[in-house]
């Protein structure tokens, strides 16, 4: 499946940024697909994911972050609120088949988008 991510750019702090990743193949809902980031000079790290109908975020965007599926058009969203400067980071949608234990790690999907600069000033 290929995944691309969009809707980054430049932001303030308390500002909201809605990224997309759109998957071209029809088998899209079968996959779990996820957002991580990764900012510069740091490995990459998860943001949040749906998985088997549960949401799950990092703590640093839980109450601000919301992740949705819309399985009609190939798209997951990001909703991001109350930007923060350390948000700053390219962020990334994968998509594969992980299980529970693997869902927060880079290692539980096999497809990645190019990835969209969010860039968060103070």
């Amino acid at each position: 499946v290929q995944l691309q991510a969009y809707g980054g750019g430049l932001a303030q702090a308390g500002d909201s940024l809605r990224l997309s990743c759109a998957a071209s193949e029809l088998t899209f809902s079968s996959y779990t697909v996820s957002w991580f980031r990764q900012a510069p000079g740091k490995e990459r790290e998860f943001v949040a994911v749906v998985f088997r109908g549960r949401t799950y975020y990092d703590e640093s965007v839980k109450g601000r972050f919301t992740i949705s599926r819309d399985n009609g058009k190939n798209l997951v969203n990001l909703q991001m609120d109350n930007l923060k400067p350390e948000d700053t980071a390219v962020y990334y949608c994968g998509a594969g088949y992980p299980i529970l234990s693997t869902i927060r790690s880079p290692l539980g999907y096999r497809h990645w988008g190019q990835g969209t600069l969010v860039t968060v000033s103070s």
